[in-house]
């Protein structure tokens, strides 16, 4: 609220190829009216991805876009492009989206696009990342929320939370308890991206009113 008019809410596109368990934490941030997002579209690239029924659920917009009916990744993409374009969406969530993205499509959505990965990057980007940061006996293990560049996970980051690696877990458990932080980390950058609040210098985040005061296992606070 300044001076008296309500800002409006950013429209997001969410990019899911899954049982959207991303999505959903995004879904129940942006109930409350209060976040300065809203979900306009939810777009899957299969058609039994589980995210599907979540977004319905919500009351939210889907539109299935099966990347095997495409000849090429680029013309995949900007099918994808045209939907969110057409639905009015300012920024993209990528929540468990399992496709390779083109430049082309990375560079029209710059600084606009946002994912989250299973790592403390740099550290361990790619996949199977929870067995590989045992294999390594890293004492800390969690997530990263970053802006999207053609690179695979790269990208300047907004934020990261950190989990303990215990002496007893395996890789399903040391993934539950990522996934705990995952959850509460992406709609907390999503709301600092949304703000208004993170600028992009080079390849760093800036970010206004964000960091913590004291340390945190979650930085930066919302």
């Amino acid at each position: 609220m300044a001076g008296g008019v309500t800002e409006p809410r950013r429209k997001v596109g969410v990019l899911i190829s899954g049982r959207g368990s991303h999505l959903q934490a995004l879904i129940d941030a942006a109930a409350d009216p209060a976040f300065p997002a809203e979900i306009a579209l939810v777009i899957a690239n299969r058609p039994e991805a589980g995210g599907l029924e979540r977004a319905a659920a919500a009351g939210i917009a889907t539109q299935v876009i099966p990347h095997g009916d495409y000849p090429d990744r680029e013309s995949f993409d900007a099918a994808m492009t045209a939907a969110l374009e057409t639905a009015g969406v300012e920024l993209v969530c990528l929540a468990g989206f399992m496709r390779l993205l083109s430049e082309r499509f990375v560079g029209h959505w710059r600084d606009r696009m946002i994912n989250i990965h299973p790592s403390l990057l740099p550290l361990l980007p790619g996949l199977e990342t929870h067995a590989r940061a045992l294999d390594l006996g890293l004492r800390l293990h969690g997530c990263s929320v970053h802006f999207v560049r053609a690179e695979m996970d790269s990208g300047p980051l907004i934020g990261q939370a950190a989990v303990p690696v215990l002496a007893d877990d395996d890789p399903e458990s040391l993934a539950a308890r990522v996934l705990e932080a995952e959850h509460k980390l992406y709609p907390a950058c999503l709301k600092l991206v949304a703000e208004g609040r993170v600028t992009v210098e080079g390849e760093r985040c800036n970010i206004v009113g964000g960091e913590p005061s004291s340390p945190e296992l979650i930085n930066p606070t919302a």
